[in-house]
């Protein structure tokens, strides 16, 4: 009997003691479950296989022309912007254009016999022609036309003996194209290009027999 209980006390105090090793000891850790496995991203993904032969660059897309902005004037701005009174001009003034420094004048003879004097110094150019409208000398023989010359008055550069430059604003006369042609001391003068005037020269347009003397007010 004394073996049995001596027995039973060790087989409890052997108990007691896993009981109190258990409860001392940590838990487990449970390991992280590895991450699920996603499938590549979709814009990695071609449905054409590799190409083993480098793909050239494309070329540079050439400009629109009608997405480039236009700053030019219309054809009908363009008009206007060379027109009096609604009427196109053939002729637009250079810029050294220049009102005269003395009081030119224009003495006019038909037949040898003076019919009118025209003063020609109040502003750079004197339009010569039959259209009314735009013309600053009117002629009306039926052989000039329209817009038949032009006189200009152009500040002209030049060096004196001593090498100095001196401007000077001097007369000159052009021809519009025109049909019969423009004369200057009974030579016609080019077309579309300035032949300067002298004093005392005499001018006509077309067949016209009038006949203009230029002078100025210091020689009159």
């Amino acid at each position: 009997m004394r073996d049995d209980r001596a027995y039973r006390r060790r087989d409890e105090q052997d108990r007691k003691q896993d009981r109190a090793r258990s409860s001392r000891s940590p838990p487990a850790r449970r390991r992280p479950s590895p991450p699920a496995a996603f499938p590549p991203s979709s814009r990695a993904r071609s449905p054409f296989p590799p190409s083993n032969h480098p793909r050239s660059p494309s070329p540079p897309a050439a400009a629109n022309p009608q997405s480039l902005p236009n700053f030019a004037p219309s054809g009908a701005l363009a008009a206007e912007t060379n027109t009096m009174h609604g009427v196109l001009l053939k002729y637009n003034e250079p810029p050294e254009a220049r009102r005269p420094e003395v009081g030119w004048r224009l003495y006019v003879f038909k037949h040898d016999v003076q019919v009118e004097m025209l003063s020609i110094g109040r502003q750079s150019a004197y339009l010569v022609g039959r259209d009314r409208v735009v013309s600053d000398i009117p002629i009306d023989h039926p052989s000039c036309s329209k817009q038949h010359a032009v006189i200009q008055y152009r500040c002209i550069t030049s060096k004196n003996p001593y090498g100095d430059s001196q401007s000077t604003v001097k007369p000159f006369i052009i021809d519009l194209d025109s049909t019969n042609g423009t004369f200057v001391n009974g030579q016609e003068v080019p077309k579309s290009r300035f032949y300067e005037l002298k004093e005392k020269d005499v001018i006509r347009f077309g067949q016209s027999t009038r006949e203009y003397v230029l002078l100025h007010d210091e020689a009159a």
